[in-house]
């Protein structure tokens, strides 16, 4: 069924219904005026009757009575006795008046014994139509009710002559209503196929054509709508599908692998280099991501990121033949953009293995250095001991001396680095005491204090009293922190060392009145050789690698090493620890 037909079926339905029931209610309108009319009728003529057979102390002929009365009503009048007997009736015979059923129990005389006044409708056996009753009491007499009928034959007839002269006037109403629908519908069926052609357009992708104005009333305001809400997103889609082509060529062009996923995940978008890395089948998209990737840590990785979790990128090796590194990291899609995740596999191979031979070339310098070093210290100091060397002699081999242990310290430091970058410092998980660390530190470097006459004020929360970790560890890591603040306080100053709770952490800062750090350079101290501007106009002595070692050795314990400038000068460096255990070995 076209649209067309059903609008003009509805309308023509929806006309016929209306018609039909305003006749019906006209009608029935009708009706209850002419039964309001006839009941009041009824009611005045049978007041009236009552009232002139209340005035007639004897009635010897009641029969006659009710005939005569209902001649002058024109109505059918009946008298009734106070014990319900019908001893007139004007259109029963005097002698049928003994078969007349007895009334007291008519609906009428009821009322009019209770209420003075009484109305029944309902179907009458004597005259075999349906009729209207009124009955009024009288008050005096032998005549105790009287009651005034009519038939509604009359009313019935009056009422179907309204519905046949209502009904021909529906005809033609509905003839009307019949062409003013068609044309309508016509028209708007013309209306609707010029929409849907436009739609139609628009749905093969042609927006090429201008506009249209469709009219101003209801459909042309959606129509209008509409065809500007197409067109946004029309330009919109064309938008998407150029950013998609621009997307794609970016990431045919990375050497990154990417797999995008969605909430379900499963594989929305995948780059050559990815398919590649991971031997994905094609075509890999719509499939679940447990199906294709075999790497337990990027499947866990994504199952993560899935669940709200996600992990730190982790190191994979995907090409056991070739040994392939690569760094996996995941991140989530919000859930606004309709969830998901975005796994990115970079090839850190080359990295690695360079960093290797960075560590192996340090390593293996530093260990071929050990040696010729032991050497020229010990050849210096036989040379020392000696009698036979001059002031100046004795100058220049001490000059050799303190250069020859600052090598010898610079290669142990590089050793240590080497060991810690290559996991081989082990960590034994003990309860250490801060006081005494900090005590066994500041005897070990007390002729440096001395040297310069400085003071070491040290301060101890009861409840940063212990912490755990691996003691030798734990004491290199305040050695070198207090030897860095005693190689930049000024000469007489004071050093402060304190240890203090810090939820479930304990920090130990090292606090000095030096030059200070710039604050450029606040997140730079911890890495190798790096040395601020200010520190570079005199050498301490140290070999630049200290704070390094701090800095591996307070993570190795699963802490964290920072640094700031301190209010009225100098600078802070601070290490924070877990306050809970370590576990040996880790």
């Amino acid at each position: 069924m076209t649209h067309r037909t059903q609008i003009f079926t509805g309308m023509l339905l929806s006309s016929a219904a209306a018609l039909g029931v305003a006749v019906w209610l006209s009608t029935s309108a009708m009706r209850e005026a002419m039964l309001s009319e006839a009941r009041e009728g009824l009611l005045r003529d049978a007041r009236l009757a009552a009232e002139l057979l209340a005035r007639l102390p004897d009635l010897p002929d009641p029969d006659l009575e009710a005939d005569t009365l209902g001649r002058l009503t024109s109505r059918r009048l009946t008298l009734i006795a106070d014990d319900g007997t019908v001893i007139g009736d004007s259109e029963v015979s005097r002698e049928g008046l003994a078969s007349v059923d007895n009334h007291n129990g008519r609906d009428e005389v009821v009322g009019a014994r209770t209420a003075g006044h009484g109305v029944a409708l309902r179907y009458s056996s004597t005259t075999g139509v349906t009729t209207m009753y009124a009955a009024v009491a009288v008050r005096a007499g032998p005549v105790r009710v009287v009651r005034v009928a009519v038939p509604l034959s009359g009313v019935d007839a009056s009422v179907a002559a309204a519905r046949r002269d209502a009904l021909g006037g529906l005809g033609v109403a509905l003839a009307v209503a019949l062409l003013v629908t068609w044309l309508a519908s016509a028209m708007l069926s013309r209306r609707l196929r010029a929409i849907a052609a436009v739609a139609e357009r628009y749905r093969q992708g042609d927006f090429s054509q201008p506009a249209r104005d469709y009219g101003g009333d209801e459909i042309g305001v959606v129509a209008n709508t509409l065809d500007s809400t197409a067109r946004a997103l029309g330009s919109q889609l064309s938008d998407m599908a150029r950013e998609r082509a621009h997307t794609t060529a970016i990431l045919s062009g990375m050497i990154e692998g990417v797999v995008l996923v969605n909430a379900a995940g499963r594989l929305v978008m995948t780059n050559p280099a990815v398919r590649s890395m991971l031997r994905l089948p094609e075509p890999s998209e719509g499939r679940h991501y447990l199906e294709v990737v075999r790497n337990p840590a990027i499947a866990e990785q994504l199952a993560a990121s899935l669940a709200g979790r996600p992990k730190a990128a982790v190191e994979v090796e995907l090409d056991r033949d070739h040994r392939r590194i690569y760094m996996a990291s995941v991140v989530p899609v919000p859930a606004e953009r309709g969830g998901g995740a975005v796994l990115v596999l970079h090839d850190v191979t080359e990295t690695r293995r360079a960093d290797q031979v960075r560590r192996d070339f340090v390593a293996n310098v530093s260990h071929e250095l050990r040696t010729p070093l032991t050497a020229i210290r010990g050849y210096v100091e036989a040379l020392l001991d000696g009698a036979s060397i001059d002031d100046e002699q004795r100058k220049f081999l001490e000059v050799i001396a303190r250069h020859a242990l600052r090598m010898e310290r610079l290669v142990r430091d590089l050793l240590r680095l080497a060991r810690l970058d290559a996991g081989q410092e082990p960590l034994e998980g003990v309860a250490c005491g801060i006081p005494a660390l900090v005590a066994a530190v500041e005897r070990e470097m007390d002729p440096q204090i001395q040297a310069r006459q400085q003071r070491v004020v040290t301060t101890i929360d009861p409840d940063a009293a212990t912490v755990p970790g691996d003691p030798a560890k734990l004491h290199d890591v305040l050695r070198n922190l207090l030897e860095n603040a005693i190689n930049y306080s000024p000469d007489g100053g004071t050093i402060e060392i304190t240890a203090q709770r810090r939820g479930r952490e304990i920090e130990i800062a090292v606090a000095d009145r030096g030059p200070g750090i710039p604050e450029a350079d606040l997140t730079r101290i911890f890495e190798r050789f790096y040395r601020v501007d200010r520190s570079r106009t005199r050498d301490p002595g140290g070999t630049g690698l200290g704070l390094s070692i701090v800095r591996h050795l307070v993570e190795l314990h699963g802490g964290k090493a920072s640094a700031r400038l301190r209010d009225g000068g100098g600078s802070v460096v601070s290490i924070r620890l877990p306050a809970g255990a370590v576990a040996a070995g880790a």
